[in-house]
Order: C-alpha cells, then sequence, then structure tokens
C-alpha cells in the first residue's frame, strides 16, 4: 500500500470514528526496526491523535487485548481511541517524540533517573498485576517465554550475528551448550508478563510522565528478563554504578507487590542479561548487517561492550562452557568492527543508499536530515518483463549481465548520478555534514533500483574510501 492509499484510507477512517476531528496536517512518523506504520494527525483545535497501521491482525489484537489489561492494572500505556473494523488501522493517544533514551541524549542519568524509576514502576505492575488480568491465549508468536522460544533467540544470534561476521564455531557443541543454557533458564518461575522488548525507546515522557509502548511482544516469562533488557540496552551505555543503582530500586520496589528471594533472583538475573543480550546481537545483525538499518548498525559496539563487562562481571552457574568460549572469542574478534558503525568513524559522512517500488512508498529518512536524492529508474530497460528474469534480482550474476548488454543506457544514466552524489559528497565534507540519504526506486524495487543502488555504493567505495560510511538498504528484497 502506498503513501496516497494510507491517507486516503485514514481521512475514512476518521469520519468513521465520527469524533469532530477536522485534520489540519496528517504526516507519516519516522520508522522503527518493524514493519508497523505510524501517522500524527493534527487537528483545528490543536489537538494530536497516532493512527497505527500494521497488516499483522494476529500482533494487533494482542496489543489491543494486553492495553485494556495493563490499563486496569494501573500501568501507564497509550489509550486506544478507535480500532477500524479491519484490525489494521488504529488510533491511539498521542504521547509525543521524546523517548527515555531521547531524553538521556541531552541530560545526565540523575536528571534521567525519576523517569527510570517511574517506568520500573510500571514495569513491576505489568509484571505482577497483569499476569493476573491478560489474556496470554492472544499472545503473539508465542504466548511464554519457553525453552522453544529461548532456542529460538539463541539460534538467532547464531544465524544473524555469528555467521554473519564470520565467527567460528562447532555446530554441536554450541547446540549443546544452547540446550543446557534453555533449560537453565526455565527453571525459575517464570508466570510473570514479560514485556519483551523493555528499553529506553519504548519508554515515553509525556508532562513528566513516563509511558510505555510497543509491548505486543509481550508474553509469559521470568521477572529478570525485563530488567535485564532496560539495564543491558545497549545505547543507552549505562554504567556499572547506574545499573546498580535501578536494579536495587527494582528489588526494594517489587516487595511492595511479593516477597522475592534476592539471592535467588540475582542467580538468574546475569544469566537472563546474557539471553537478552544475544537476542538483541541477532537484531542488529538482521537489521544492521542484512538489511543495513543504520541505528542498528551503531548498536552494535555498545553491545559488545555489555556483553564484555557481563561476561567479566556476571556470575553464571548454568555450565555451558563452549557457550563461553565463543562469546569470548566474539569480544576478542574485530569482525563486527568490518560492519559496525563504531565510535570510530561516527564523526564520518554516512551516505545512506536504499532502493524502493514505487508500487508502495518512498522509505523514511531517520537521519533527522529530512530526506535526498531520489532517483527515478523507471526509463532504464527493465529486465523484469522478461520471463526468465523475472524471480530474480539486481543483485543476480544473470541481471547484472543483462545490465552489461544495454551498457550504454545504463552507463549514461549512472555517470549523471555519480556526477551529482560526488558534488554532494565533496560539499558534505567539506561542510562536515553527516548524513546524506539517497534512493533508487524502480516499479517492483527489485531489478533496476537494486543494481544501481548495488553500481553506487561500488562507486562512493572506490572513490571515497574511508572517509565516508556507507549503508545499503533493498527495503523489497
Amino acid at each position: 500500500m502506498n503513501w496516497t492509499e494510507h491517507y486516503k484510507s485514514i481521512r475514512e477512517i476518521l469520519k468513521e470514528w465520527n469524533s469532530g476531528f477536522e485534520i489540519k496536517a496528517l504526516y507519516p512518523l519516522p520508522q522503527s526496526g518493524s514493519g508497523r506504520i505510524y501517522f500524527r494527525a493534527e487537528s483545528t483545535k490543536n489537538s494530536s491523535f497516532i493512527i497505527a497501521y500494521n497488516s499483522d491482525v494476529e500482533e494487533n489484537m494482542a496489543f489491543f487485548s494486553f492495553t485494556e489489561s495493563l490499563l486496569e492494572a494501573g500501568v501507564n500505556v497509550p489509550n486506544i481511541y478507535f480500532i477500524h473494523k479491519s484490525k489494521t488501522y488504529y488510533i491511539l493517544e498521542d504521547l509525543g517524540d521524546t523517548t527515555l533514551f531521547k531524553y538521556l541524549v541531552t541530560n545526565e542519568f540523575e536528571q534521567a533517573l525519576p523517569y527510570y524509576k517511574q517506568a520500573i514502576d510500571n514495569l513491576i505492575k505489568a509484571q505482577v498485576l497483569g499476569k493476573d488480568l491478560i489474556d496470554f491465549s492472544v499472545a503473539y508468536p508465542i504466548p511464554e517465554f519457553n525453552k522453544q522460544a529461548i532456542l529460538w533467540d539463541l539460534n538467532y544470534f547464531k544465524y544473524y550475528f555469528l555467521k554473519l561476521i564470520y565467527i567460528p564455531f562447532n555446530e554441536k557443541k554450541l547446540e549443546d551448550a544452547f540446550q543446557t543454557f534453555a533449560d537453565f533458564l526455565v527453571s525459575t518461575p517464570h508466570e510473570y508478563f514479560m514485556y519483551r522488548d523493555f528499553q529506553s525507546r519504548n519508554i515515553m515522557i509525556k508532562n513528566q510522565t513516563t509511558y510505555l509502548i510497543d509491548y505486543q511482544g509481550g508474553r509469559k516469562g521470568a521477572l529478570q528478563y525485563d530488567l535485564a533488557s532496560l539495564l543491558y540496552d545497549s545505547k543507552a551505555n549505562l554504567s556499572e554504578t547506574e545499573r546498580t543503582t535501578l536494579y536495587n530500586y527494582y528489588l526494594q520496589t517489587i516487595k511492595n507487590y511479593q516477597s522475592i528471594d534476592e539471592k535467588k533472583f540475582k542467580d538468574y538475573f546475569y544469566a537472563y542479561a546474557l539471553v537478552r543480550i544475544l537476542q538483541a546481537f541477532g537484531a542488529y545483525g538482521y537489521r544492521g548487517i542484512y538489511e543495513q538499518k543504520e541505528h542498528f548498525l551503531k548498536s552494535i559496539p555498545y553491545a559488545i561492550k555489555n556483553l564484555q563487562k557481563l561476561l567479566y562481571e556476571g556470575q553464571f552457574n548454568f555450565g555451558a562452557t563452549y557457550l563461553f568460549d565463543v562469546l569470548h572469542k566474539l569480544v576478542n574478534s574485530d569482525n563486527w568492527k568490518k560492519h559496525a558503525i563504531t565510535e570510530e568513524n561516527t564523526d564520518k559522512l554516512t551516505i545512506s543508499i536504499t532502493s524502493f517500488s514505487y508500487r508502495s512508498k518512498l522509505p523514511m529518512d531517520n537521519s533527522g536530515n529530512g530526506g535526498g536524492f531520489v532517483f527515478d529508474c523507471r526509463s532504464l530497460p527493465n529486465p523484469g518483463r522478461i520471463d526468465k528474469y523475472k524471480d530474480l534480482t539486481g543483485q543476480s550474476k544473470e541481471v547484472k549481465e543483462y545490465f552489461e548488454t544495454q551498457k550504454e543506457t545504463i552507463t549514461n544514466y549512472l555517470d549523471h548520478v555519480f556526477a551529482l552524489l560526488s558534488y554532494a559528497t565533496e560539499n558534505y565534507l567539506e561542510r562536515n555534514f553527516k548524513h546524506l540519504s539517497v534512493y533508487f526506486g524502480c516499479t517492483g524495487g527489485q531489478h533496476r533500483s537494486v543494481y544501481c543502488a548495488e553500481q553506487t555504493k561500488k562507486f562512493l567505495e572506490e572513490k571515497y574510501g574511508d572517509k565516508i560510511n556507507i549503508t545499503l538498504n533493498h527495503s523489497r528484497l
């Protein structure tokens, strides 16, 4: 669905809602790692709402149900004002744009501490009170963080991080270690509501009050997981002293709701911190290294730092020695630096190259730079119209060879593109700019735009080398 279709649907939905809401402005919000799309609608009466779109109805149904139960438990979450009959669009309370992470960027931890405490208060209500109110049968994609779910996360880490950065390991030994690790994790009580992605980007601050968002992946689980998610949040980069402050506040506060064995809680805490960090590595590998989404690549160095600290400071008593052998190999390797955007190169100009389909939408520019070059490749010869190329992409050898037969047309087009980008790149470098977005669009986002994006990356790498960072994302592949 393209932007025009979304806007048309939203205007019809607002009329159906019949709230007397007259639109002054309607615009999309930056996307995160999920497939959900959010729009802000501003009215002529100085009020605003968020319209969400998600084609995954099962995930939406979990969100609707969890929201109702969490509100009943006294947790600060956004109100849902309207759910369209399709269950793909819904209207939410607008909580603004200030996340706890964004607040941390410009403020010291001591200033953020009251908001962290509010967030922990909300978390505990969700975990302890929510478990008796939430209908876990609607949890998506699985109702419990059980052994199967844990092994999914561990294999996510293995296939989308270890293998992508070429850390060698013995498959059988690592699988055995995963089994031992998962058995230990599920041996502690895990009947509480587990938020699943409790981190600073999912905590909003509005009118000096914190609200929780993006809990649709919740399920039954252990108390330690969400606390570990918050304290080992990669980009928040908390110090050990700050983690200890928040850890102690959590233990002190949860005692208002139930008794807790602090020693047993701690025995499992580091293990849950470890499985959370490994799951995050899987996401950074898939969303960052594979999909080339910039903020995930920037998170990798912080996750490595967290893992190093955890391996040094954590107390683990579940065996699985081969897992730790592999993890030490990971943190002592430089392989991940070839993919991550590290502190060493964050001052460089980053050029984000994206291919897309005009049948859907122009991808969002999440850099804060407001956009960049958009090149329309639909004037180029289209291999997608030829049967033997239909199921291939612009990365395929056969399609590249096809474009070689159209060399005069392709070269003429790309020479103009390269000239414009060279001028802009040199100007941006001279002015110390940090980001430039480049988009290539074609009908299906599969052949011409992909090929041009790949060739542009190659050209810029050869011309500018270490002077710039480059990310490449094919939004339709």
